[in-house]
């Protein structure tokens, strides 16, 4: 308790202290209607832990699966073991706007629970708008948020992720506040910016990723706080995939392009703003960026990924923006280890700051991010496996591929399915989802090669992308796909075989392999 009332450091809380069971009173509306719930969190970081898995046990004690009902709102994905656990108990209707959860997505992509898919700028700006909660007064019930303290005033300091938790405590009728007591302070690492309503929204002043613009806490309401509990769970971090032959031959084409970028004068020696997604590919690309010879280069991003830390302490990245530490085990404690070091590299900040497009334009962000698949048109698809299957979301990729200075997608030029090494193409006719036009992307990347469609028509694009991109198993599929189109359809202007182009993705459903033509 010593540790508690140190970390809150405004003694007229302290009477608000109580076990993480002691809430479940105020979650009793659930029996009746699905309650709005915000939670902190970005990435299995920062997100509160004892109160939802007090409400699993709860539910599970009392007989309640299925009964009690939860619409879930979050910046983006977090542990399994508390949202991943909800949806087995049957207590999640609605969620909001990405998740990772293999029990969350099973639920979701069998009917049982709704989610909605956003941007994750446009997230946190429209859930402060109200729009998803237009029936109860645009506000949440509850927010639960795990923080690092509270100040004298009564603000509350986040933990290892911002996220969307600034809207979701401003919007929040409650707030129950998760303390963790068990990890060091973040305090002095956030800087929060207050965005405000239309039509008079203020310009976002920051003209470089260093500034500080707003205050390291989350202004906060106090009187809304309704209970203080501690918590000494770690997070559950994000495992670290090593880098494989594909993800290190993506890599090297990037920093190839870069070198030649720099050498044309289209970018300068220390490059811009650098971008990068979640997975072994931006891995291997921040990675690659290590070893290169750039020097001086910042980084304007979502997520922290334990390859940034080789890339802080080798001397070339000399400062980041992020909205989430996505760290491993291990990179978290690599993190404690040299955190005086770092928490002078690192500034955490929402998401609808550090995902916002007037900044990522302004700053002239080069994107890097991994769709599912794209076309030999350049449309990428980021989230639905046949069009139909949500696999996480579109997360922040949008954000940048649609603002960067430079947009960039890759992903490997094949994929193995269940009975075929190649069975798996990351380049095909049509997508069967669009996430990303044609309009959005400028260079695409597999471990065949970059095809660079900056000032490339339609009919360019597609030869470009076919010779440099395709996996060579498929590479005269598409050619004669792309040649026949043309013919059969007079050209017009991005000619496709309607009655065709979705045959590799209805081979790979009924036979195991995109290789229709292989019987």
């Amino acid at each position: 308790m010593s540790d508690l009332k140190s970390r809150v450091r405004d003694a007229s809380l302290h009477h608000l202290f109580m076990k993480p069971e002691d809430t479940i009173p105020f979650f009793k509306q659930a029996e009746t209607k699905p309650m709005n719930l915000g939670w902190s969190g970005f990435t299995p970081v920062g997100y509160p832990k004892v109160v939802p898995i007090a409400i699993a046990e709860h539910v599970e004690r009392n007989n309640l699966q299925g009964k009690w009902k939860f619409n879930l709102f979050i910046g983006a994905s977090v542990g399994a073991e508390t949202e991943d656990r909800w949806a087995t108990l049957d207590i999640i209707d609605r969620r909001w706007p990405y998740q990772t959860g293999k029990n969350l997505g099973k639920a979701i992509n069998t009917g049982k629970i709704r989610m909605g898919d956003k941007h994750l700028s446009m997230f946190a700006q429209d859930l402060k708008y109200g729009f998803y909660t237009k029936d109860s007064g645009g506000k949440l019930d509850v927010a639960i948020i795990e923080a690092s303290g509270i100040t004298e005033e009564g603000h509350i300091i986040l933990a290892g992720s911002i996220g969307a938790a600034p809207e979701i405590i401003d919007i929040a009728e409650k707030i129950i506040v998760e303390v963790n007591t068990g990890l060091p302070s973040f305090e002095g690492m956030h800087d929060i910016l207050m965005t405000d309503l239309p039509p008079y929204r203020k310009i976002l002043p920051i003209t470089d990723v260093r500034q500080r613009c707003g205050t390291p806490y989350v202004p906060t309401d106090k009187s809304k706080i309704i209970a203080i509990v501690e918590s000494k769970m770690p997070d559950n971090g994000r495992a670290l995939k090593g880098t494989d032959e594909v993800s290190q031959a993506i890599a090297d084409h990037i920093v190839d392009f870069f070198q030649a970028e720099v050498k044309a004068g289209r970018l300068p020696k220390n490059l811009l703003p650098l971008q990068s997604g979640v997975g072994n590919i931006a891995n291997a690309v921040v990675g690659g960026l290590t070893a290169s010879p750039f020097e001086d280069l910042v980084v304007f991003t979502e997520v922290l990924q334990d390859t940034f830390l080789p890339f802080l302490d080798s001397g070339k990245c000399k400062f980041i923006n992020c909205t989430s530490l996505s760290l491993s085990n291990e990179g978290f404690a690599e993190w404690w280890s040299k955190y005086d070091k770092y928490k002078e590299m690192v500034l955490m900040r929402p998401q609808q700051i550090s995902n916002n497009p007037e900044l990522i334009r302004r700053l002239g962000v080069i994107g890097m991010n991994t769709p599912v698949e794209f076309d030999i048109y350049a449309h990428a698809n980021s989230t639905l496996v046949g069009g139909t299957r949500m696999i996480n979301g579109i997360g922040g990729s949008g954000d940048f591929e649609r603002n960067a200075y430079i947009s960039m997608m890759h992903c490997p030029s094949v994929r193995p399915s269940k009975t075929d090494e190649f069975g798996i193409s990351g380049v095909v006719p049509k997508v069967p989802h669009v996430d990303h036009t044609e309009h959005d992307i400028d260079v695409l990347v597999t471990d065949q090669g970059l095809a660079d469609l900056r000032g490339l028509a339609p009919k360019d694009r597609a030869r470009e992308i076919i010779n440099k991109c395709a996996h060579p198993t498929y590479k005269d599929y598409l050619m004669e796909y792309l040649e026949r189109a043309e013919k059969t359809t007079g050209y017009h202007h991005e000619p496709q075989l309607l009655d065709e182009c979705y045959n590799m993705h209805i081979s790979l459903e009924k036979n195991g392999t995109m290789r229709f033509w292989e019987k």
